[in-house]
């Protein structure tokens, strides 16, 4: 990979979709294993610049001066609880208004780079209520100027609780900030979020609002100590979900698009018997549930438990590494602004503040300690016990390889009508594509990522699924990751099916009117805890859900990304009576002349 030249799969993108679809996918496994992504080093470059500009020195910025703070003078601000209060909401904000995590190419925004504001702060567009039927006022799936209004209002709540001074504690004489100016945020937020679940997640409500609460209602020792059994429940929840079949399967995809690694032979290593075999090598298991899983799971353990000042310091510094390394392996959600954010609030509450010094679960409010465990464990029990109640992220499951799931595929020139139809400020990620490399081979980079969802668990059971549902009409129908594509539509995925479920579906469908037979969605929750099963859905978009059933864990992690030995076996607990797919013929492709546009639908058959 050059500094502006990608790596493209090793395939004649003219004859592209010309190949069978599982020998696409086998190329495009393979080559995800040697390159990743293949994107050019700028990418990782800009992101980069990103990070230590808007972020680090933005946030240094912001926190030191509108606390009175030197910001050329770490000693005075590392450790200053005021600064720690306005990182936790400078990183919101910038989540919120979609300027950290899922940001840029690497999560599907090549032009523009920004989802968030430019959806959440408009009418029209897409949004997707968490309780459409139980909650009055909030039902439907259009964003209203009440949608907008809260949404620039939140925004407004932030900008003015970042420029506040802090005032000195009653108590302790530490300038922190003031109540008046969070309450703002504690409000708006959670009412944004009952009409829109994408936008409240995309600010990691989950893990900030409670630090908000933290910081508006608890006595300073509380609050610290409050934070600390928050961090360590969003590491140890992460941990949790990691013991499993699925994250052996994250691992070495995660390290082949590590931008700084660019030796293939290393990156094979994490691989059976590369390119035959494409599941995790000994190695990368032994890496996935040691360094990853334990260290995750007991280092914060000992952290919240150790008043060793020497132990804690080590674990911290563990921590920190442990960031570090997440942070440079890009993964596709790019969550690197958090990333960077626990490492400055590792240091903070366990070097800064720490047990030993009157900071530790002694030193807590009995009362208070109880309901912050309460609180802070909830989600991620119920999350994993019944994971289609709760997000992912709440239930504290990043990155495990254990997600909600789906994955579209539409009818020759059925894909269009998103773009014709739906309010967003941005194409679909195929047509951004095109003025960058060309028709062809945008449709191989969009694949890609049906290639990469391939080596994951989830991947072969959606891939199986649809290949029964479409038989030979898999070669010629357009594939499609929908976590890549929600976020053109809605402005922000980061992972969760959740996201793009039933009720974003029928929202689209209101507004595309597809034929039946023209957009195939296969659907498939989280496994629950312990259970070797995945739950799934087969949508005709057009009619509804037509078929429910599941399939084992187990059997999917065993098989290769491109399912040589066929679809893996899957249990159909129900079908819609009736029903039968309209089918679709593959389209000759004639090369369009200049400013031509040649996806026409397709006539049914």
């Amino acid at each position: 990979m050059g500094l502006t030249t990608g790596e493209f799969p090793p395939v004649e993108p003219a004859k592209f979709m010309d190949m069978p679809y599982q020998e696409r996918i086998k190329v495009l496994s393979r080559h995800w294993a040697e390159y990743g992504f293949g994107a050019p080093k700028i990418t990782a470059i800009v992101y980069i610049v990103k990070l230590l500009v808007l972020y680090m020195g933005g946030g240094i910025l912001v926190g030191a001066l509108t606390s009175g703070l030197d910001p050329f003078s770490p000693s005075e601000w590392w450790d200053a609880p005021i600064f720690y209060q306005k990182v936790v909401l400078w990183t919101a904000f910038l989540e919120a208004m979609g300027l950290a995590g899922s940001w840029g190419p690497l999560a599907g925004h090549f032009k523009p780079m920004t989802g968030g504001v430019l959806y959440y702060a408009r009418t029209g567009t897409i949004r997707n209520p968490p309780f459409p039927t139980k909650v009055p006022g909030t039902e439907g799936g259009t964003r209203t100027a009440l949608d907008a209004g809260l949404f620039i209002a939140l925004m407004a709540a932030y900008v003015v609780a970042l420029a506040v001074p802090g005032t000195a504690d009653g108590e302790t004489g530490i300038d922190l900030l003031p109540v008046a100016a969070i309450i703002p945020i504690l409000v708006l937020q959670p009412l944004l979020g009952l009409r829109d679940k994408i936008a409240f997640l995309q600010a990691r409500s989950e893990q900030y609002l409670p630090a908000l609460v933290f910081f508006a209602f608890f006595p300073f020792v509380d609050m610290i100590v409050a934070a600390k059994i928050l961090i360590v429940t969003v590491w140890c929840g992460a941990a949790f979900s990691k013991f499993g079949h699925h994250f052996g399967n994250v691992i070495p995809p995660m390290v082949s698009n590590t931008p700084w690694l660019s030796s293939r032979k290393v990156k094979k290593m994490h691989y059976r018997n590369f390119p035959e075999d494409l599941r995790p090598s000994k190695a990368a298991v032994r890496i996935a549930h040691g360094p990853g899983t334990l260290v995750e799971f007991g280092t914060p353990l000992v952290l919240l438990f150790s008043g060793n000042e020497t132990l804690s310091v080590a674990a911290a510094i563990l921590m920190i590494c442990f960031h570090v390394f997440i942070t440079s392996t890009f993964p596709l959600a790019v969550p690197l602004e958090w990333n960077i954010g626990f490492i400055f609030i590792t240091a903070f509450l366990f070097i800064g503040w720490p047990n030993h010094e009157g900071f530790g679960l002694g030193d807590m409010d009995t009362t208070l300690m109880i309901l912050t465990f309460a609180a802070c464990l909830f989600f991620p029990i119920v999350g994993n016990m019944r994971p289609d109640k709760v997000s992912f992220l709440p239930s504290m499951r990043q990155y495990a390889g254990n997600w909600a799931s789906a994955m579209w595929a539409f009818a020759p020139g059925a894909e269009k009508k998103l773009d014709d139809h739906l309010v967003k400020p941005a194409l679909m990620q195929r047509q951004q594509l095109v003025p960058l490399y060309g028709d062809d081979e945008a449709e191989v980079i969009m694949q890609q990522l049906i290639g990469w969802r391939a080596m994951h668990s989830q991947g072969r059971g959606m891939n199986s699924v649809m290949i029964k549902t479409l038989g030979a009409d898999m070669d010629h129908y357009i594939p499609r990751e929908a976590e890549f594509s929600c976020n053109a539509i809605t402005g922000f995925n980061f992972g969760d099916g959740h996201f793009h479920d039933e009720h974003f579906l029928r929202t689209v469908q209101e507004k595309c009117n597809f034929a039946p037979g023209e957009f195939m969605v296969v659907w498939v929750e989280s496994e629950r805890v312990g259970e070797d099963k995945q739950y799934y859905f087969v949508m005709d978009v057009a009619v509804g859900v037509v078929e429910r059933g599941y399939w084992k864990v187990t059997e999917a992690v065993a098989e290769q990304p491109w399912l040589p030995n066929g679809p893996i076996d899957t249990t159909v607990t129900w079908k819609l009576d009736g029903y039968e797919r309209v089918r679709y013929p593959a389209q000759p492709r004639p090369v369009p002349a200049a400013g031509d546009d040649a996806d026409t639908p397709a006539l049914p058959v």
